[in-house]
């Protein structure tokens, strides 16, 4: 599937689209964006690192939580999934996260990241229809060793 996907794309040089990455997208190219990427992700896996180390008991990426980037597609402004990464690096330690996501968005990068493992839970609260990415039904609980390990709370307009 992977391949599959990354077959229709043909390249930079001609306007074209990479990975979900170029000027027809919703991730633009944009001067100093390997810096952008290292900051961002870094501070994601350095927080990780340091909760592993139990030298702290909670730690905050401000910058991080670009929810939307798959394995191989860039998507909604997110390029790097940081919290998949993070939430790795916390697997090497602890036998299960429970990742919470609140944010009108769909938490889809991630929920697809761990959609077949039973050692993180997504819980994702988020508007749902007609608005992207337009995935978190909550008929989506996960599958094979994964089932009933993602949790979607799909909201629509007008609730307080």
């Amino acid at each position: 599937n992977q391949k599959r996907q990354a077959a229709k794309y043909k390249g930079p040089h001609d306007g074209e689209t990479v990975f979900g990455i170029g000027e027809q997208t919703d991730c633009p190219v944009f001067e100093n964006m390997f810096e952008f990427f290292q900051a961002y992700t870094g501070a994601s896996l350095d927080a990780a690192l340091t909760l592993n180390r139990d030298e702290a008991d909670i730690c905050i990426n401000w910058s991080g939580g670009l929810h939307h980037a798959k394995k191989a597609e860039s998507s909604g402004f997110c390029y790097i999934n940081d919290i998949v990464l993070a939430i790795i690096e916390l697997l090497k330690k602890h036998a299960r996260v429970l990742y919470i996501d609140i944010d009108i968005h769909h938490g889809d990068g991630v929920e697809e990241a761990f959609y077949s493992n039973n050692r993180v839970m997504t819980v994702s609260f988020h508007k749902y229809g007609d608005f992207f990415p337009g995935t978190g039904n909550v008929a989506d609980v996960g599958v094979s060793d994964g089932m009933y390990t993602s949790v979607n709370f799909p909201m629509k307009n007008g609730m307080d």
